[in-house]
């Protein structure tokens, strides 16, 4: 996948403001950065425990086990994914956040629907979710690139 000066700008313009690359401009930075340092990181790993926090009561052992697993797999595949050395493996472990987010979603839509979930923390779940997967499929087409460099 071969960019154009634009777009590669317009990408790296997008990348910084999202915290997924430094505004040094050295694509390569975005693919040996500290996890840490991301702040698509930082969002998942904030929502993950604000969902074990707020359904630390749930009584259903089963609905409150796959939802927080599903939420805590976000930020830990980021880290196992940024902790890989080719962007072949850090793409396959951002792939499963991804999805990751999907099945969050899903499972907070369930979960306000049937009253285990507050309405407004289940909207900002949701909406997390978007922006968390919107967030990984810029460090994927940045680490794409890089891999066709």
């Amino acid at each position: 996948m071969k960019l154009e000066v634009k777009q590669k700008k317009q990408l790296q313009a997008l990348l910084v403001s999202q915290g997924l690359c430094l505004p040094e401009g050295d694509w390569l930075l975005v693919c040996v950065m500290d996890f840490e340092k991301l702040e698509v990181w930082k969002r998942s790993a904030r929502m993950s425990a604000d969902i074990y926090r707020t359904l630390r009561e749930l009584k259903d052992w089963g609905f409150k086990d796959q939802i927080t697993r599903a939420g805590l797999s976000i930020p830990s595949n980021i880290a196992e994914g940024m902790s890989r050395r080719t962007a072949k493996d850090k793409i396959q472990f951002l792939l499963v956040a991804k999805g990751s987010c999907a099945e969050l979603r899903t499972q907070a839509y369930i979960g306000v629907d049937i009253g285990y979930i507050p309405r407004e923390a289940g909207q900002v779940w949701i909406q997390e979710t978007r922006e968390i997967a919107a967030m990984i499929s810029g460090l994927i087409t940045c680490l794409q690139k890089d891999q066709d460099s």
